[in-house]
């Protein structure tokens, strides 16, 4: 576990995203995990799923970066988090196969509410789930376009952090 969440928190870091080890008082939505001011705040005392940590680094990454910056604890219920949910799935898909983890680290057995062997097998098997989203944003490209234009398609990801 310590060697993944090594491998992680330096690519959070390499990205530009921003984390801090620290303490968490608090109840959260995943254990050891919160979010403040566009900062992914671990503790690793309560942290369970290092593949968690890639989870919500795509909740940020995907976000504007005006909206990243501002971003704390749970996020909103509204159509903007809602579509940065399935971006958030799809980036950490791409994150997990960019760092070569196992899709499991991320999408494991007690997390996504009983969908994770699925969510593995549509991506695994190509399926696209938040990739158009990915790809509006400029951040990856689909088949058919990676196609078009002579490049490789999703999860390669042509940035890891939204620009705009």
């Amino acid at each position: 576990m310590l060697a993944i969440l090594a491998k992680i928190l330096s690519f959070i870091q390499e990205i530009g995203l921003s984390y801090k080890l620290e303490p968490i008082d608090n109840t959260t939505f995943l254990p050891g995990l919160r979010l403040s001011q566009g900062i992914i705040i671990i503790d690793n005392a309560k942290l369970l799923y290092p593949g968690d940590i890639l989870h919500e680094a795509g909740h940020l990454a995907t976000m504007p970066p005006e909206i990243r910056e501002t971003m704390s604890d749970n996020l909103e219920n509204n159509d903007l988090n809602r579509g940065g949910e399935l971006m958030a799935l799809a980036w950490s898909y791409a994150a997990s196969v960019h760092l070569n983890l196992d899709p499991g680290v991320v999408f494991h057995p007690n997390g996504y509410k009983g969908s994770s062997e699925n969510l593995i097998n549509i991506f695994t098997n190509g399926g696209d789930i938040g990739v158009p989203m990915l790809q509006w944003t400029g951040m990856t490209y689909d088949v058919r376009t990676a196609k078009e234009l002579d490049a490789k398609p999703f999860p390669h990801m042509i940035c890891w952090l939204r620009k705009n």
